[in-house]
Parts: structure tokens; sequence; C-alpha cells
């Protein structure tokens, strides 16, 4: 099985939450920090269960969001 980890651009970020909602493994989660925007923007909780189906980066209305695969 593929393995990766998503790499986000924090700054590009507007926490509209839509790749939380995307991940099979419902590995990442909204950060108690925040941008310069003012919004939380999300992390990921394990980056070693990530499968890289890059089902959150598709999401991402800013694109903020690219996998890296292993």
């Amino acid at each position: 099985m593929a393995s990766g980890r998503p790499v986000i651009a924090v700054e590009k970020c507007k926490g509209c939450g839509l790749c939380i909602r995307a991940c099979p493994k419902s590995l990442l989660e909204m950060s108690k920090q925040t941008n310069g925007q003012g919004v939380h923007y999300p992390v990921c909780n394990d980056e070693s269960k990530c499968i890289a189906c890059t089902f959150c980066a598709t999401m991402c209305p800013d694109v903020a969001i690219e996998i890296e695969k292993d």
C-alpha cells in the first residue's frame, strides 16, 4: 500500500475543513493555532498512517495541500 504525508500550505488555507471530511483514515484535524488570516488550519495527527490517497488535496478549493509520497 502507498504511503506519504500531507504537506499543508498553512497561509493558503481558509479553514473550510473539506479536507478533514475527505480523509478516509480520519488523520486530519484543525490545529489550535491560526494562520495569518486568523483561521485554524488542518494538521495531520498521525503521518505514519497516511495512505497517500490524495483525497484531502483533491477536495481543497485553495490548492493548499500536496501529498509527499514515500
